[in-house]
């Protein structure tokens, strides 16, 4: 969430970063909403301390007057104070009032782009960052898509997953199971030698945790929602893995906080159909390593490359073609400032699979978590990032299509040690 005092005295700059994320004509209204209803609950606040001041000093005058038993007169003041202290109420409403509805407003707000974020409208318009520099796979007419690999060496059954749940819920099974834990444990080991602390949190957390994190209200529809118990499944790690700094005041010695966590993500993809979400495209459920970190605003960006750097050399390992998009304005994710997505190579679909966004989210998330640290400066807000490392549905795919031979699936050497075989 944008910081209030931010948009009052950056508001040009604010209404600047929502046109280069397409927000047009009564979409950009809402910074003029927020700034007058603030105005609007600074004026209450002045009246009412004033207000206050006033039935402060007459009640002092009143006691006076009692004293030197002028009753008349103190009876008169003391319907003032009553009147004043009915005007305090009303102006204690209209403050809390503008205040929720400011913080209503600022909910709707998306995080205002980096400088370095590109125009543009979809995806279509992403630039990119880091091309792939080799030639890529070719493996003729006769290769073929993941799922029917999956089902000509019995690795992962996505009609088993309709009949035990629905669409978009593959059972792994056999090898493809032991690859799914492999990839994993390989993604996990990467996370804690670069530092980062391995955390298993919760698969289910509160509205507040969500709204924190900027997923409610802007993702509200893509959340599975469990309605007795008031949870939410989680998207992604990101959620509970940032929550747990949520409303704590860290110690700035000990930036960089580095976390990192697997966990299934759960996410309704409503309106996802056709040919690109065959197969492991796109699904319901998917498993995926998350790295977050909580950083000095003054690293942060540092901090970003050194994300980048760790994503790329997971892919580097995995011998699996990629290339690094930077996203434009009108394709960033809602809480963002800056966004790169890592892209690998499908061989055999001959198209671009998208397996981690990295982003930093600046004060935007902190805001809203309250996490701050004190420095020479005060009070401050720290910075968050994230990124994917990685998102496995895809990451098979890729590797199960790439890696096709006439005789099975070769399978990259890192990943040896882990499977317990080197071929499917």
């Amino acid at each position: 969430m944008l910081e209030l005092n931010f948009i009052r005295t950056h508001k040009e700059r604010v209404i600047q970063g929502l046109q280069l994320r397409n927000y047009t004509g009564e979409n950009l209204k809402v910074i003029d909403e927020i700034v007058a209803l603030d105005d609007a609950r600074k004026a209450a606040q002045t009246e009412m301390d004033n207000n206050l001041a006033e039935t402060k000093r007459l009640s002092k005058e009143i006691g006076g007057l009692f004293q030197q038993g002028k009753q008349a007169e103190a009876g008169a003041l003391k319907e003032k104070v009553s009147e004043l202290k009915a005007g305090i109420k009303t102006l204690e409403t209209t403050m809390m009032d503008a205040a929720e509805r400011v913080e209503k407003l600022l909910l709707t707000v998306p995080n205002i782009p980096h400088e370095s974020v590109p125009a543009g409208k979809t995806s279509e318009d992403n630039e990119v960052y880091r091309a792939w520099d080799k030639p890529l796979p070719n493996l003729g007419e006769d290769a073929i898509p993941h799922w029917e690999l999956a089902t000509k060496y019995n690795l992962f059954d996505l009609e088993l997953g309709v009949k035990i749940t629905g669409a978009g819920f593959p059972v792994f099974r056999g090898k493809g199971a032991r690859l799914e834990r492999a990839l994993i444990n390989f993604f996990l080991d990467e996370a804690t030698k670069a530092g980062y602390e391995e955390i298993i949190p919760p698969l289910m957390v509160k509205e507040e945790s969500a709204k924190a994190t900027g997923q409610l209200p802007d993702k509200e529809g893509q959340m599975y929602y469990i309605g007795e118990d008031d949870f939410y499944m989680i998207p992604t790690a990101e959620v509970p893995l940032t929550n747990i700094y949520r409303n704590e005041i860290v110690e700035e010695k000990d930036f960089p906080i580095k976390l990192t966590g697997y966990t299934p993500c759960f996410r309704r993809e409503a309106g996802s159909y056709g040919s690109d979400v065959r197969g492991l495209n796109r699904v319901h459920q998917f498993d995926k390593v998350e790295i977050v970190q909580i950083v000095h605003p003054d690293t942060s960006y540092d901090q970003l490359n050194g994300m980048l750097a760790h994503v790329s050399g997971l892919l580097d390992k995995l011998e699996l073609p990629y290339r690094i998009l930077r996203l434009c304005g009108g394709d960033m994710g809602f809480t963002s400032a800056l966004t790169f997505d890592f892209e690998v190579w499908s061989a055999a679909q001959k198209r671009w699979l998208e397996v981690s966004s990295v982003s930093n989210f600046e004060t935007y998330q902190s805001n809203r978590l309250k996490v701050r640290f004190k420095d020479g400066k005060g009070m401050r807000l720290a910075h968050t990032l994230n990124g994917s490392a990685l998102a496995l549905a895809r990451i098979v795919a890729a590797l199960l299509e790439n890696n096709q031979t006439s005789g099975g699936i070769r399978l990259p050497k890192v990943l040896h040690s882990y499977t317990g075989f080197e071929a499917i």
